[in-house]
């Protein structure tokens, strides 16, 4: 394939950027301007183009809107909720019977059927009626798939969605799938398509060359951590610095685990609480290099950022320590021979979690973008605990799936299999609806935060589905690495073909 050069390629994408902007400012149809944002979306390109989007979904949720197609209600339901924009689940009620469930004439249309599944995805607590679309629509589309009544590409966007619903899909990897469809789509836009593969092969470049920057030990899995949250050309600082971050929390969770004996662990948590270059001498001689490492990297951090921008780095240390005490609390439990019931177990892990650490470190760099206010309300912030629980379920369901080493602490699995005197396929069944709980609240939160903490909201958003990533299938890839090379292979070696 001809190898553009990045300038002929940034130039190309500045025309194309401006011809999408005048298709944005310049449809009266409110149905052609939704399918525009989401085919937008969809190729991974919204970040180009977030003002326009966010003005013309805020004006979408003031109009009226009174389509009588399933597709189109439950495309605007998803679209405004993704964004924050609160609608109510009676917009459904036009296609239900009296008796409350949906008309006949809907489970013959699949492609009604699966706007509403990932649309029903968005449900907050105590929404049965969504809980209802989900059934409904779940049944009708694999009643379709086993039947095979499904033509290409409808029959594979149902089957991804019935693995994991659109709204949490990793998005760069959802991307790629639609680069394959859209263009098989009636009434697509070829400029959307042609500016969404050369954006891609844009940052593609950029985020290779980070990669190559970056040459320790775990570096790739990490940076692929942090590129699911922050994928963009202007998020590189920080892209850069959350990496740092997770490798330093990776080594000190392994130190904690498996490598530190109950008296080192308590010298290192000692060092990192007091943070400083005369706690060296505490540090055992093979965490000596780590501990340098740790302070040297906060430095440069310091170092990288705007002086109005250094408290976010102070918000990062303060919970880089937070986590070294309680990583250190799992180990006096496992020395201790502990056996904790299954809510402490879940309040501690979830605070072990790294959650609070991961929201913190993707706001490092970002200017004022993300303010104090952002960063208080993430420490008391039910929507940060709600990640970290799915983080700790999920992880645990992996470990369990994959054989739990030795060493390590009991697990949630573990703890209610015990307390409950139930088989591992009941507490799976467990877990699961406790993740289904976290995440309405996840979807909560966007609403709660649209106008005072836009970033917040953003990165709660992002922090899940780099979860539904790292943890899909009940595999930890992170840990599992090897599972990570195809996507690898497909965010930065392979080309999106022009």
């Amino acid at each position: 394939m001809l190898q553009r050069s990045d300038e002929w390629m940034r130039h190309k994408a500045d025309k194309l950027k401006e011809n999408v902007r005048k298709l944005l400012w310049t449809s009266n149809d409110v149905v052609a301007k939704m399918n525009l944002v989401d085919a937008i979306q969809r190729l991974g390109i919204g970040h180009l183009f977030e003002d326009e989007i966010s003005c013309i979904l805020s004006d979408i949720q003031k109009s009226e809107f009174t389509s009588s197609s399933l597709h189109e209600v439950a495309l605007r339901f998803r679209l405004l909720r993704e964004h924050g924009l609160w609608v109510s689940p009676d917009v459904f009620n036009k296609f239900k019977a009296d008796d409350g469930k949906f008309i006949d004439e809907v489970a013959n249309e699949p492609r009604d059927l699966l706007s509403l599944y990932n649309a029903a995805d968005l449900l907050v607590h105590d929404e049965p009626e969504l809980e209802e679309a989900i059934s409904f629509s779940r049944y009708h589309l694999k009643t379709m798939m086993q039947h095979n009544d499904l033509k290409q590409p409808l029959f594979d966007q149902v089957s991804r969605a019935l693995h994991l619903p659109l709204p949490r899909t990793y998005k760069r990897v959802e991307t790629l799938h639609y680069f394959l469809e859209y263009g098989q789509e009636e009434g697509h836009i070829p400029i959307l398509l042609d500016l969404a593969k050369l954006d891609f092969n844009i940052l593609q470049r950029v985020h290779l060359k980070e990669l190559k920057a970056i040459s320790e030990d775990r570096a790739v899995e990490s940076y692929i951590w942090s590129h699911t949250m922050l994928f963009g050309e202007g998020l590189a600082l920080t892209r850069m610095i959350c990496a740092k971050i997770i490798i330093l929390l990776v080594i000190m969770d392994d130190t904690y685990d498996a490598h530190a004996t109950i008296e080192e662990s308590r010298k290192l948590n000692e060092a990192i609480q007091r943070w400083d270059e005369s706690a060296i001498p505490l540090v055992p001689e093979y965490l000596k290099k780590f501990y340098i490492k740790l302070l040297n990297n906060f430095k440069e951090i310091e170092d990288q950022v705007m002086d109005n921008e250094k408290y976010q780095v102070a918000y990062a240390k303060k919970e880089f320590q937070k986590l070294s005490y309680y990583y250190l609390q799992e180990a006096e439990w496992l020395h201790q021979n502990h056996k904790p019931s299954f809510q402490e177990q879940v309040d501690l892990s979830t605070k072990t979690s790294t959650a609070h650490l991961m929201f913190v470190s993707t706001t490092v760099g970002l200017g004022d973008a993300v303010t104090k206010e952002a960063l208080e309300w993430a420490e008391s912030s039910t929507a940060i605990v709600a990640v970290g629980k799915i983080m700790r379920f999920m992880n645990d369901i992996a470990a369990f799936k994959h054989g739990k080493n030795n060493g390590d602490v009991t697990r949630t699995m573990e703890c209610y299999m015990n307390e409950h005197n139930v088989t591992s396929d009941v507490a799976f069944m467990k877990l699961g609806s406790l993740i289904e709980h976290e995440y309405r609240t996840i979807n909560q939160a966007r609403f709660e935060l649209q106008k005072s903490l836009p970033a917040a909201q953003r990165v709660v958003i992002l922090a899940v589905v780099s979860l539904m990533f790292f943890y899909d299938n009940r595999k930890d890839v992170y840990t599992l690495c090897s599972d990570l090379q195809e996507t690898i292979r497909s965010l930065y070696v392979e080309h999106a073909p022009m």
